[in-house]
């Protein structure tokens, strides 16, 4: 499989990213303005309109787990034992996906690093064989080359921290195979009493290496001190308003406060259990969050093939434009919905891949500082 090189275009700003080509698959084959019908219509193609210049970049998806469970798939036909293909991927618009490599509550400790490598290793073989569709990203700029190659980037993660055992090596090994996100909870140095100084070890080396943090299912420490040690904006990729929906994945409107004023990005999960049995429920909660943390720092989290029930309207992920036009219904405007869909995940990657590359100047620049007093 050949990937991108990084730099091979750079990445756009938020206001230029409406003009970029969409070529390919994405948007889905034969859509045209007018497919609607009944009093929906118009937002419908309204909501089709802009995700073609704006595709969902999806926060988290279930889907290699819920393949492991598969004798045989299809992805490019169409696969009814999942949520996700790629011709829902077409019709639902979506962009970019980012691929969990959590682990099934009861796992054994001892098989986390066994089991996180072996979906990262079926993820990158899915993509490597569906090359016309899928293509891995690690950066920014490569998500952007996917999306104007008409491919859906996939991006590697979230990985639960119980993958490292404890190691900073693996998380370099972890991150060179592709690893983007990773959740800081469930281990001894990242627990409800918050991190401890090896946890602060760690976000120290993810901001080097470019990986992000994510906040959801953390403790309300953890998220703190991430949020206060991290030099890279964090996420919660899986994460709704506790005040509406009391869900312990959802985050209280305080630290919804916290990370917008951290410049970190909330995605709100499209699952029953988190924001409610309707579109309009989800719609309620990014209302919410677009409120408190501010339109910069509201995205979006399919959270299919995750073993959840969905909200009406939401089923699969082809249902995207049903959320965008309530969303349309109810006021947003065309560039906060840009930042929704797209804007948002570009500018955290791109802070990540910048955060990164001063880092490792800084430690080049400190090595070249020693070995010329050591000369």
């Amino acid at each position: 499989m050949a990937e991108l090189q990084d730099g091979l275009h750079t990445p756009p700003e938020a206001g230029e990213l409406g003009d970029l080509p969409l070529d390919g698959p994405f948007p889905p084959d034969g859509y045209a303005p007018g497919d609607g019908d009944g009093p929906d219509a118009a937002p419908l193609d309204h909501a089709r309109a802009l995700l073609a210049a704006h595709p969902v970049a999806d926060g988290y998806s279930g889907l290699p787990w819920a393949l492991r469970h598969l004798p045989w798939y299809d992805l490019e036909s169409g696969e009814s034992a999942v949520d996700t293909d790629v011709p829902r991927l077409r019709q639902g618009q979506v962009g970019a996906l980012f691929c969990s490599l959590h682990l099934p509550e009861g796992l054994a400790a001892d098989r986390a690093v066994a089991a996180t490598l072996e979906q990262l290793d079926l993820v990158r073989t899915v993509i490597a064989g569906h090359p016309e569709s899928l293509r891995l990203a690690r950066t920014a700029g490569q998500v952007i080359d996917a999306r104007n190659c008409g491919r859906a980037a996939v991006i590697l993660g979230p990985a639960t921290a119980a993958a490292l055992d404890d190691s900073l090596g693996l998380l370099r090994v972890l991150h060179a195979l592709g690893l983007r996100v990773l959740t800081l909870a469930g281990t001894s140095w990242a627990s409800k009493a918050g991190l401890t100084r090896f946890g602060d070890e760690v976000v120290r080396e993810m901001n080097r290496l470019g990986v992000l943090a994510d906040l959801s299912g953390a403790s309300e420490a953890t998220i703190r001190r991430i949020l206060a040690a991290s030099r890279a904006p964090a996420l919660a990729t899986r994460s709704a308003a506790r005040a509406l929906r009391p869900h312990p994945a959802n985050l209280p409107d305080e630290l919804l406060a916290e990370l917008g004023a951290a410049k970190g990005l909330c995605m709100v999960p499209l699952t029953a259990e988190q924001t409610g049995p309707s579109v309009r429920d989800v719609a309620d909660h990014l209302d919410h969050v677009r409120a408190l943390a501010g339109p910069e720092s509201v995205g979006l989290s399919g959270t299919y093939d995750a073993g959840c029930a969905h909200p009406q309207e939401l089923g699969d992920a082809s249902c995207y434009p049903h959320l965008i036009a309530e969303l349309l219904r109810r006021g947003w405007t065309e560039p906060d919905l840009a930042l929704l869909t797209w804007g948002n995940v570009q500018r955290v990657l791109r802070a990540a891949d910048f955060t990164a590359r001063a880092a490792q100047e800084r430690r080049t620049a400190s090595a070249a500082k020693i070995a010329e007093l050591d000369g």
